[in-house]
């Protein structure tokens, strides 16, 4: 019997073992290109080129962030594509947040004919890459005129499949208890889904608004096909844009890339225990 107990707690600790270090092991992964992106900020162009590579800067260079913000030409454009970036994805993140929220809502907690039907169709786009729509929705918006406009670069993403699917799964666990006694008391759908839905919802509109927001910022696929002036780009455009002129150094490319970052970093810890929360609710709405 002791001898039993012993090899489980063996078999346990090296368990624990090997799965700290896989973890570490990955998160050292992760790490290192942040490190060696933000320590890259504040170097010299030659100090980040020389082998073998120092992690710390030998001299800090402030410089860096300066020629990022006011770009090789000093037209000060990487302000206004910021603005853009933040207008844009913020603008996708809200509407998305309400339109799949409805959705989902309507899917989960909805007995209607064909319900499955329509969550199905819906998770079926999911499969469609975007490159494959990509020349007929840049048509559509040619023909609408919303070209080189927020609004062509915000009303082809105001919702989104997985968006839908988050707030699907997260709702059908939801009691209908509390439903049913809210509608006894009279009140009407759109209080219910205003007064209950929303403000019991948090952890997964946290998970979809960081996720949305993220993939925003990314984007730079439609931004630069959808706009042609330099004021109406997003951050991604610029990077390229900066990464691909003659006189553009490492430390600053580094520096325009901590910049860019800023605001993801800002987001997610500011809602990480909401996004860790909904995804764990998920999970358990998934089992």
């Amino acid at each position: 019997m002791t001898n039993d107990i012993s090899k489980t707690r063996t078999i346990a600790l090296t368990g624990n073992i090997l799965a700290w270090s896989f973890l570490c092991l990955f998160g050292v992964i992760i790490i290192v290109p942040l490190v060696f992106m933000f320590g890259a900020s504040l170097m010299d162009a030659m100090e980040i080129i020389t082998m073998p590579y120092r992690w710390i800067p030998s001299r800090i260079k402030w410089a860096n962030f300066t020629r990022a913000i006011a770009g090789n030409d000093e037209s000060y454009v990487y302000i206004r594509n910021i603005a853009n970036s933040l207008f844009v994805s913020g603008c996708i993140t809200c509407t998305t947040i309400f339109l799949s929220s409805l959705v989902g809502y309507g899917l989960a907690k909805f007995k209607f004919k064909g319900r499955n039907i329509v969550f199905l169709a819906i998770m079926a786009t999911m499969m469609i890459p975007f490159e494959t729509i990509m020349i007929p929705l840049y048509m559509v918006t040619l023909n609408l005129g919303m070209q080189d406009s927020y609004r062509g670069l915000v009303v082809p993403f105001m919702l989104n499949a997985f968006a839908v699917f988050q707030m699907r799964q997260y709702l059908m666990t939801f009691p209908e208890d509390v439903l049913d006694a809210a509608r006894i008391d009279g009140t009407s759908e759109p209080g219910i889904f205003r007064r209950i839905i929303i403000p019991n919802a948090g952890p997964v509109i946290a998970t979809v608004a960081v996720l949305t927001f993220r993939q925003q910022w990314d984007n730079l696929l439609w931004p630069l096909l959808v706009t042609q002036r330099e004021e109406m780009k997003t951050i991604p455009a610029y990077i390229v844009k900066f990464a691909a002129e003659k006189y553009a150094d490492e430390g600053a490319m580094m520096a325009v890339a901590v910049i860019a970052s800023i605001p993801v970093f800002i987001l997610f810890f500011t809602l990480s225990k909401y996004f860790v929360g909904g995804s764990s609710m998920y999970a358990a709405g998934k089992e």
